[in-house]
């Protein structure tokens, strides 16, 4: 396999990780290797995205490294969640506890319920005598720790061997001291002293089992965290029709090709990006914009691979194939977000990749100490301290605690339409003071559109439409455009033209029905002599005021009327500026337009700060005069124009439907035109950020109480000594805790205010 270079990178799928101290050996291990220049390894995901230097690196090299260090990985495949089933590790998760229950509760019921049943502990000594007892127990408990408990063994003593110890060693050493004393108790009685020939079978076992119960819970909770990606990829379907000579065939996607012409039935999926060749159909566009409402879609138009075809029946050409498919890139996109390291990641890392070893030294003074200066029986306090430090310390709801939030976050946000680009831009925007707006495009629809009519001299308003329209038909210009758009929405029939002439930066001429019409500015009607009444003027003023482009009409000499068009401001722009508030957020509107115009939107909107008449060029100067004055700073942009900005921005938010200049420039693109999906973003992000503060503090609140409790801090007061199998409990549940509670994010409103 060749060397990869020219500043590319690649990921990986990593085996074997457990914790935060494997991914910090992982991402050390990948960092030594010449030509990578930066290692991102995810315990969530079980990733690794390995950005590399421009002479490249072999990725047989990052392999072979990765598994110098005990662990197993392979080149990541695109398309390899298809291939797997989603809860294939929670099945054999759940095989290995279910083994493991099986074998550890005969024991478990030997040792311990005598305690809790005394009649069951004599009815079992009066049928089984001691020794035989004792060897049941040794088989059953042997069995755990070598059958469904082996993986703590391998992995743990392989990763003690590279120096690299995790939380598989933990198990291995806790488990494997407790089987051990016992097993030399059971066989060699000798080598202890009476009051110390204590039998822990059932507690090696129980704490096996107790974390396997925990593995299957949080492999269990992790499928669900990524359902996100594997929703998106069965989005496709996995055949299309395609057409050829003889008719039409059943293709697998695979052997599709740019081109090819495809037929799409009633409650089919739209298998690849294309365009309308034939038909007529309503598109369900909601699983990858999150609209609920179905779009009209006829010849010409582009259909996006995965939507869904509701009614008619449509044959499409395939435009984008393959990993090119708007699908195919929004997979990638939320894979790469998912696998993202925030900057307070790293610290946890840092922190992380000494937690272990100090483990091993706080369970080796507490053994110390117990057998030193402990009350007798003092070997037997000794172990139990010892193991119990071992079990209870937790390094996988630390590793867990960032990587688990993000993977949620950005699932459910895909499924929302927004997509993050950059998983790191959850952490900034949630520090954003202040969103920016481009206008044309963004805050409005982009183009012009009829928006008064006012008929003067008789005339009513469908007479003059008509007429404008009529002689507007002739026109290339934008504003002609929205007229006639205006004329065919209502139905009006236009007549044809005469005598039609365009007047350079004034209007036009033309003759219809046997009138002469004059349409333009206010000097183009009085250079050719027609008056201009103060209620015109003033009506015009009032128009402009508005930021709309007003002219007048006049027929035969006579002013008829004054129009006005204007590019709509989108529905959802007055709430998305409200809740925008409502979360504390100042907003501002940032355009070339003339000031009145940006003015007449910034009213209406309610928008806090104005920059108008402003050069594309300049607008990244006036974001960083925003940054210093206000703070960090969102910006929204659709246009090739906005780029510069997306990219000055602390965090870059692209509309979707907008050029794919601006959305590489960005750091989230939204799928969808509904601009509330900008106030769901930043709601999210501090959700997210919020979810994430919890599961830190859980996490080392937990290690920082527990452990002091398991070496034996509380029994001077109360006489009582951690058990190693409350410490397995109480580890299992600690990481079950961390995902769970990420999982909430899957369900938390975003609609009102979480500032």
């Amino acid at each position: 396999m060749p060397p990869l270079s020219a500043q590319s990178a690649l990921d990986l799928e990593v085996e074997g990780m457990t914790c935060a101290s494997c991914v910090r050996r992982v991402e050390t291990a990948l960092a030594k290797v010449p030509g990578v220049a930066q290692a991102n390894v995810n315990l969530a995901t079980r990733s690794a995205h390995v950005t590399l230097m421009p002479e490249g690196a072999d990725p047989q090299a990052l392999i072979a490294a990765i598994a110098k260090r005990g662990y197993q990985a392979q080149l990541r495949q695109p398309e390899a969640a298809r291939n797997v089933p989603a809860d294939e590790e929670y099945r054999a998760a759940g095989r290995r506890f279910a083994l493991a229950l099986l074998l550890t509760l005969p024991v478990f019921l030997l040792e311990m319920g005598g305690h809790l049943i005394p009649a069951l502990h004599h009815m079992i000594q009066a049928r089984i005598d001691m020794q035989t007892l004792t060897w049941l127990e040794f088989a059953l408990a042997t069995l755990t720790l070598a059958g469904p408990g082996r993986q703590f063994f391998t992995r743990g003593f392989k990763a003690l061997w590279h120096l690299g110890p995790d939380m598989n060693t933990l198990v291995a050493l806790g488990a494997g001291s407790a089987w051990l004393y016992s097993t030399l108790v059971t066989f060699a009685p000798s080598l202890f002293p009476p009051e110390s020939r204590h039998l822990y079978f059932e507690a090696a076992a129980v704490v096996v089992t107790l974390i396997l119960l925990g593995r299957w819970l949080e492999a269990r909770a992790r499928g669900q965290a990524g359902s996100a990606i594997r929703h998106l990829l069965d989005l496709q379907p996995r055949t299309a029709w395609v057409r050829h000579e003889g008719g039409w065939s059943e293709q697998p996607l695979d052997a599709l090709a740019v081109g090819d012409e495809l037929r799409v039935r009633p409650g089919e999926k739209v298998p690849v990006d294309g365009s309308v060749i034939e038909g007529e159909s309503w598109i369900d566009e909601s699983m990858i914009t999150g609209e609920p409402m179905p779009v009209t879609r006829a010849i010409g138009d582009r259909l996006i691979g995965g939507t869904l075809n509701t009614r008619g029946s449509l044959v499409m050409r395939a435009t984008q194939v393959g990993a090119d498919t708007v699908l195919a890139h929004i997979v990638r996109m939320v894979e790469q977000a998912q696998g993202a390291k925030l900057p307070i990641q790293r610290l946890v890392d840092r922190v992380t990749g000494w937690f272990v070893p100090a483990v091993m030294a706080l369970a080796v003074l507490a053994f110390l100490g117990w057998l030193f200066w402990g009350p007798e029986p003092r070997l037997t306090h000794a172990l139990i301290a010892g193991v119990a430090v071992l079990i209870i310390a937790c390094p996988c709801a630390m590793g867990l605690a960032t990587p688990i939030s993000i993977m949620v976050a950005t699932g459910r946000a895909a499924g929302l339409g927004i997509i993050f680009r950059q998983g790191d831009a959850l952490q900034r925007l949630r520090n954003a003071r202040v969103v920016a707006f481009d206008k044309t495009g963004t805050l409005t629809q982009g183009h012009p559109a009829l928006a008064d009519v006012l008929a003067f001299g008789g005339l009513d308003r469908v007479t003059l439409l008509t007429a404008v329209a009529s002689v507007q038909s002739a026109s290339e210009h934008p504003i002609a455009r929205a007229i006639l758009e205006a004329a065919t929405a209502e139905q009006l029939s236009l007549a044809p033209v005469e005598d039609f002439t365009a007047l350079t930066g004034a209007g036009v001429r033309g003759r219809v029905a046997g009138h002469d019409w004059l349409l333009g500015n206010e000097a183009l009607m009085r250079d050719h002599g027609i008056p201009v009444d103060a209620a015109a003027q003033a009506r015009t003023r009032d128009l402009a005021s508005q930021g709309k482009t007003a002219f007048l009409a006049a027929r035969d000499g006579r002013l008829a009327g004054v129009l006005a068009v204007a590019d709509p401001i989108r529905p959802s722009a007055r709430s998305a500026i409200a809740r925008l508030h409502a979360l504390g957020l100042k907003t501002a509107l940032i355009t070339g337009d003339h000031e009145a115009t940006a003015r007449a939107v910034a009213t209406e909107l309610g928008i806090d700060i104005i920059h108008a008449q402003t050069l594309p060029e300049h607008k990244a100067a006036i974001l960083q005069t925003l940054q210093r004055e206000i703070g960090p700073l969102a910006f929204v942009g659709d246009g090739i124009n906005d780029a510069p900005a997306l990219a000055t921005a602390d965090v870059g938010i692209a509309i979707g439907q907008g050029t794919d200049v601006a959305i590489e420039s960005a750091d989230v693109v939204l799928m969808n035109e509904d601009l509330n999906s900008v106030a769901r973003t930043v709601t999210l992000s501090r959700l997210t950020l919020r979810n994430i503060a919890q599961n830190l503090f859980w996490a080392f609140a937990y290690n920082a109480a527990l452990i002091p409790v398991a070496a034996g801090a509380i029994y001077p007061f109360t006489g009582v000594q951690l058990s190693p199998m409350l410490g397995a409990g109480a580890m299992a549940l600690s990481s079950v805790f961390v995902v769970t509670n990420a999982l909430r994010l899957k369900w938390q409103t975003l609609e009102r205010d979480h500032a």
